[in-house]
């Protein structure tokens, strides 16, 4: 299985990789998010979900984790969450793994600063009369052990580095409204 572009897919642009799984006991592909992946003024936790994933490339050495509102009101959408440098024998990340400081990573992975310029997950938070939004959480299987990148990189940052680094890829797509936590 291939990734498919299409007019609305960030990653189109970016040719096709092979898919492979990811699965969440906190989130499904085309549902809502749960309340506790909304942001704390929307009424929920800014808790990032439990993620697992398998059937990556063979010749995958790490993974970056990213979670992207391509539909945020602002033109170059919005990063809720971009860790990098998992190592390959990391194949899955607890709920609240994405917490500032949190002890449920690996050491040597490397949390960056979301578009609130934290280094942690921010909940969803869409602005009233901006309709659906989607919530794109994206493992990339990575040809090397680790990306280098300074740890106040942006997320942005970190897509131009996969850009040249990426094997394959595994997309929950879910959604989110205004005051779709309450």
């Amino acid at each position: 299985m291939t990734q498919t572009g299409s007019q609305n897919d960030p990653l189109a642009r970016f040719g096709e990789v092979p898919l492979f799984t990811l699965t969440s006991t906190d989130m499904r592909d085309g549902q809502p998010l749960a309340r506790a992946q909304y942001g704390a003024g929307a009424g929920g936790h800014s808790v990032s979900p439990q993620l697992e994933w398998s059937g990556f490339p063979a010749e995958t050495r790490s993974f970056a984790v990213t979670a992207y509102d391509p539909d945020a009101p602002t033109g170059s959408g919005f990063w809720h969450w971009a860790v990098c440098n998992l190592p390959v024998s990391v194949t899955s990340l607890a709920a609240g793994a994405g917490a500032l400081g949190s002890r449920l990573l690996p050491p040597e992975a490397l949390m960056l600063p979301n578009e609130a310029r934290q280094p942690e997950f921010v909940g969803a938070s869409p602005p009233e009369g901006t309709g659906v939004h989607r919530y794109q959480f994206i493992v990339h299987a990575v040809d090397v052990p680790s990306l280098t990148l300074d740890p106040e990189s942006t997320p942005a940052t970190l897509g131009f580095n996969l850009h040249f680094h990426v094997l394959g890829r595994a997309i929950i797509e879910a959604t989110g409204v205004y005051g779709g936590a309450g």
